[in-house]
């Protein structure tokens, strides 16, 4: 997967940074495991504690005090954030209880969201089940590349479509004859 990532990223030249809180670094890590990433990653960071993701990636205290850094919210900032301090198009983000401890009644561990995207466009993921920390981590890991694997995809599928919707307005009162001869 990080292997299609890779060539879906060089042929857009586009950028990719990670912040990472509970995986602490093994999105990154997947993503550099394919040679030539430091053409497409910029940097991740590893923002373990709310300190970091406020003061770094920019993520409200209001809100970490409110939702904890458990949450959907928080995961869509650490995207926005992460591509605002490392300059880049896109981010992948992990926030969560991986275990043993950390988890609550409301969040339990094994409780990990995951969101990537860019500063206008972000898609979530929440983990929920719990295997144990190592399993837990590397499950996020793997879906967190999925995620961002997909999103791309995505990104193709609707360019894709505006291709085909600006096609239909350009030969809207065509006949198939008209098109045909043309």
């Amino acid at each position: 997967m990080s292997r299609e990532i890779s060539e879906l990223l060089w042929e857009r030249e586009k950028t990719l940074a990670t912040a990472e809180s509970c995986t602490g670094g093994r999105i990154a890590e997947a993503i550099i495991a394919v040679p030539g990433a430091s053409k497409y990653f910029k940097g991740g960071i590893i923002c373990y504690v709310n300190e970091v993701k406020e003061n770094l990636l920019g993520v409200s205290h209001e809100l970490l005090e409110e939702k904890t850094a458990v949450c959907e919210e928080v995961a869509i900032e650490l995207v926005k954030g992460a591509c605002k301090t490392l300059n880049t198009d896109y981010a992948i983000s992990a926030t969560g209880f991986a275990g043993p401890g950390g988890g609550t009644k409301e969040i339990p561990v094994g409780t990990i969201w995951l969101a990537c995207g860019t500063p206008e466009k972000v898609v979530t993921l929440k983990v929920t089940e719990d295997e144990g920390r190592d399993t837990n981590l590397a499950v996020a890991t793997n879906k967190a590349i999925q995620l961002f694997f997909n999103f791309l995809k995505d990104e193709d599928t609707d360019e894709a479509g505006k291709n085909v919707e600006d096609a239909e307005v350009l030969f809207k009162g065509s006949s198939a004859l008209d098109l045909a001869e043309s």
